[in-house]
């Protein structure tokens, strides 16, 4: 287990409500992880809670925080909601930057299913203050119109098993103009419930931040394309 600086549960204000979140960072931390679930799952994500571990031992601070209230929950629609979720996810970021204690860190998203639509969201909505992205089991498709813009280096996680998200993510890849790449999980569905399926995940998405999140890296200014 990672020595923490921080391990607390804090509330997150956006506009008249208020989001809980857990945040942990582990002392000297080379940047913090800001997740977003999908659809019907929160902040206590079995998945996403694994994969905030993994990163917090490798060094990372995390933050994983619930996208709607109790109560706004209860919509079933509110779920994808993406532009919603989005903006959740950019305040979260901005409380993040008013938070003395982490203003320092490099910032990064975790995306989960539909959750990652709105990391990719939030990252183009705000452009270089977002410095690397990653998806898991994602639907990029939800944030189509903005894949264009997304400027933050962007890694694609997709289970070999999970055909149809897999050519979304494929056509997603192809679409977006940042620093890109997609990683195929062989034999992994949609949940990633394949034995060694979500380590494989988690260490490819530490790896992604470990190279574009992590202060003083140099990155080239593109990516060639095979």
């Amino acid at each position: 287990m990672a020595n923490l600086s921080i391990n607390e549960q804090v509330n997150i204000p956006v506009g008249q409500e208020s989001l809980i979140g857990d945040l942990a960072v582990p002392e000297n931390a080379k940047g913090l992880v800001i997740f977003s679930h999908g659809s019907g799952s929160s902040r206590l994500s079995t998945r996403n809670r694994f994969v905030a571990e993994h990163l917090q031992r490798s060094g990372f601070g995390t933050l994983l925080f619930d996208l709607l209230t109790p109560q706004e929950d209860q919509n079933y629609d509110n779920r994808f909601d993406i532009p919603l979720i989005t903006q959740r996810l950019v305040d979260a970021t901005n409380w993040v930057l008013k938070d003395s204690r982490l203003t320092d860190y490099n910032i990064g998203y975790f995306g989960a299913s539909t959750g990652a639509a709105s990391a990719l969201g939030a990252a183009a909505a705000l452009g270089d203050m977002v410095k690397a992205v990653v998806s898991r089991g994602g639907r990029p498709d939800l944030a189509d119109t903005v894949l264009p813009d997304v400027q933050s280096p962007t890694l694609l996680i997709v289970g070999g098993l999970d055909e149809p998200v897999l050519s979304m993510n494929r056509d997603a890849h192809d679409r977006m103009q940042c620093l890109k790449d997609m990683e195929i999980v062989p034999d992994a569905t949609h949940l990633f419930e394949e034995p060694g399926a979500l380590e494989m995940a988690a260490q490819l998405a530490t790896d992604w931040f470990r190279k574009y999140l992590e202060p003083g890296k140099q990155h080239p200014l593109k990516q060639d394309q095979p």
